[in-house]
């Protein structure tokens, strides 16, 4: 099974007509659109699984694509479309598209869409028997997904004082917090790293989440279960150093500025436009993760754009907590958008 990955826009993008393929985190040209389409359209195709997620396709790519979707020549079965910044004009013109060619297309994901009257439409025709689409999914949806880009999916997040280690000094409200030589008077808590100079946010994290973090010296930014160990300085209670915890390491002193770390393995980056400034060891971060997908993305955030960093694929088994390792001097801040 061939599969394609893409993460930036692709205006001359050549879509192959093989059993499978997946875009996801780009901004498909309304040229690619016609290239897809005509993929769909033809009689060689036997592509059975198509992923758009996140890409901003918006009604007038869909209405492009449904041209493809409508021929007796296409022979999907899943087609998800999640984040696509659809409304119920582009849902209507699907919908049309598969009256049109019903014998095939058996899953259909429209979730952080806005599909209006017309995903109810779609949902009633999983019981027509003529159809052979026996799933739809359209929650969540409503207009605050029409957000371009992965902000849409931004989540309010808060340090937790309780799992702070005492070289810790937390400020503004539990958002931003500083490595400091001074103890911190804490009281005492079985959610506190006892050793590490760590803590955690205090809210669990499903479906998808996107938060933006000010760093600045040298941090690890990273997630994890709830049940990474907290007292002694073993590495099980290390972001990054265990098989429940992934980290992106942001140290001016890592060739090229960035590594990522997941099971007591580190990667190092190599030096891209997606490292931070020798000269300035500090910026901007963001976080995306698409637990059901089982994804977890950096960016690094430079004038309101998102250039990528590393991306972990993996299988999340349980809800995710955004984590911080700080050293002497250093500092976070969740940042709002």
């Amino acid at each position: 099974m061939w599969t394609v990955m893409v993460l930036q826009s692709r205006p001359d993008l050549i879509i192959s007509s093989s059993v499978s393929s997946r875009l996801n985190i780009c901004n498909l040209s309304e040229t690619s659109c016609e290239g897809l389409s005509s993929v769909l359209r033809s009689q060689s195709c036997s592509l059975t699984h198509l992923e758009l997620n996140n890409m901003d396709l918006k009604d007038s790519g869909q209405k492009i694509l449904s041209d493809g979707l409508r021929s007796p020549d296409c022979k999907l079965e899943t087609l998800r479309l999640s984040g696509c910044l659809i409304t119920e004009e582009g849902c209507s013109s699907l919908v049309s598209a598969l009256k049109s060619n019903p014998s095939h297309l058996r899953l259909l994901d429209l979730s952080y869409n806005h599909p209006g009257a017309s995903g109810q439409e779609l949902c009633a025709l999983v019981e027509d028997p003529h159809w052979r689409l026996d799933t739809v999914r359209l929650e969540p949806s409503g207009v605050r997904w029409l957000k371009p880009g992965l902000r849409k999916y931004f989540c309010e997040l808060t340090l937790d004082p309780n799992t702070a280690n005492e070289k810790l000094k937390l400020s503004e409200n539990n958002k931003k917090v500083e490595g400091v030589e001074e103890v911190q008077s804490y009281p005492d808590h079985q959610d506190r790293f006892e050793y590490w100079e760590q803590l955690m946010c205090s809210t669990g994290l499903t479906g998808r989440c996107y938060w933006e973090v000010q760093w600045s010296g040298e941090v690890w930014i990273g997630v994890t279960y709830r049940g990474i160990g907290r007292k002694g300085d073993s590495t099980d209670c290390v972001f990054g150093f265990n098989d429940h915890s992934w980290s992106l390491v942001c140290d001016d002193f890592i060739s090229g500025g960035f590594a990522v770390r997941h099971n007591n393995k580190q990667i190092p980056l190599p030096q891209s436009s997606s490292s931070p400034s020798s000269s300035s060891p500090s910026g901007t971060v963001s976080v995306y993760v698409d637990c059901p997908a089982g994804s977890l993305s950096f960016y690094r955030v430079s004038s309101d754009k998102l250039i990528h960093i590393y991306t972990f694929k993996t299988k999340f088994t349980e809800p995710l907590f955004g984590g911080f390792e700080l050293k002497t001097g250093s500092s976070v801040s969740l940042c709002g958008v």
